[in-house]
């Protein structure tokens, strides 16, 4: 594979210097090649978070080699994977980081363990696996290797997954987990617009949202300011998915949601 593209995620952050190192070390190794930041703002070590940003990004980009480290057990025995899906290698560690994104691509067609040691930086450090192994395999993958030259294939099967997002459809009844918090305060669940129509739900104007012992009827919108400032509405967002948002306010202040708390929606 030759990409022009590599796009990278991380939960750095850009206070430091490590966002600017692993660019430095791709252009070393492969000046031709373009970066896109995805973001460097995943929340410290939530695995779950750039799982879900990737995935929902992923369809947006080029044929790309996508750089990916969320990553809190640097260091230990946990392997270090390329995995290829559709027309993108995903690069990064194996903790759950990457499946989500490789099915939004097609799904996985191959996985090789990072071990080639002449695609990896020697530097001696054990704490920084973005800029010693995958940031060297990523700019070694957009130059044209094949991916076999990094390391022995891996049994797909054996990858880690994070676990499916918890989810019930009956009669009038969505029951999901949120599965993602964005910046703006938006609560995110892991159902759409398909498990509404399943629920035969669509067709109201308002539904009841309820989370514990608490419930209030919103409407169902599609857009933010269809709601007077300051007011909660569900809508469906551009992910697809269902989403209690405020107008121009943070629904998950408001209503004390974090990912995997689980929401019911109902006439």
């Amino acid at each position: 594979m030759t990409a022009a593209w590599v796009a990278f995620l991380t939960d750095y952050g850009l206070a430091d210097g490590y966002v600017a190192a692993c660019h430095g070390v791709i252009a070393r190794i492969t000046p031709t090649a373009r970066v896109i930041d995805v973001t460097h703002e995943v929340p410290a070590q939530d695995v779950r978070h750039g799982a879900v940003v990737l995935a929902d990004t992923l369809p947006y980009l080029p044929p790309s080699v996508v750089l990916a480290v969320v990553d809190p057990e640097v260091g230990t025995p946990r392997r270090a994977v390329a995995v290829v899906a559709g027309e993108h290698v995903l690069v990064g560690p194996d903790n759950g980081l990457l499946p989500w994104a490789a099915a939004a691509a097609g799904g996985i067609g191959r996985a090789v363990e990072l071990t080639a040691a002449e695609y990896r930086l020697n530097t001696g450090a054990t704490t920084f696996d973005g800029r010693d192994v995958f940031a060297p395999a990523a700019a070694h993958l957009a130059a044209g290797i094949d991916v076999a030259a990094l390391g022995p294939d891996v049994d797909v099967a054996t990858l880690v997954r994070l676990p499916d997002p918890w989810l019930r459809v009956g009669p009038e009844t969505v029951e999901a987990e949120v599965h993602v918090v964005d910046r703006f305060g938006n609560v995110a669940l892991c159902a759409g617009a398909a498990e509404l129509t399943a629920a035969a739900l669509d067709g109201h104007a308002r539904l009841r949202v309820t989370v514990g012992e608490r419930s209030s009827y919103l409407p169902l919108a599609a857009s933010y300011a269809a709601v007077p400032e300051g007011d909660p509405v569900l809508l469906v967002d551009s992910a697809g998915r269902l989403a209690l948002a405020i107008n121009r306010g943070s629904a998950t202040d408001e209503l004390r949601l974090r990912p995997g708390d689980r929401v019911t929606i109902s006439s």
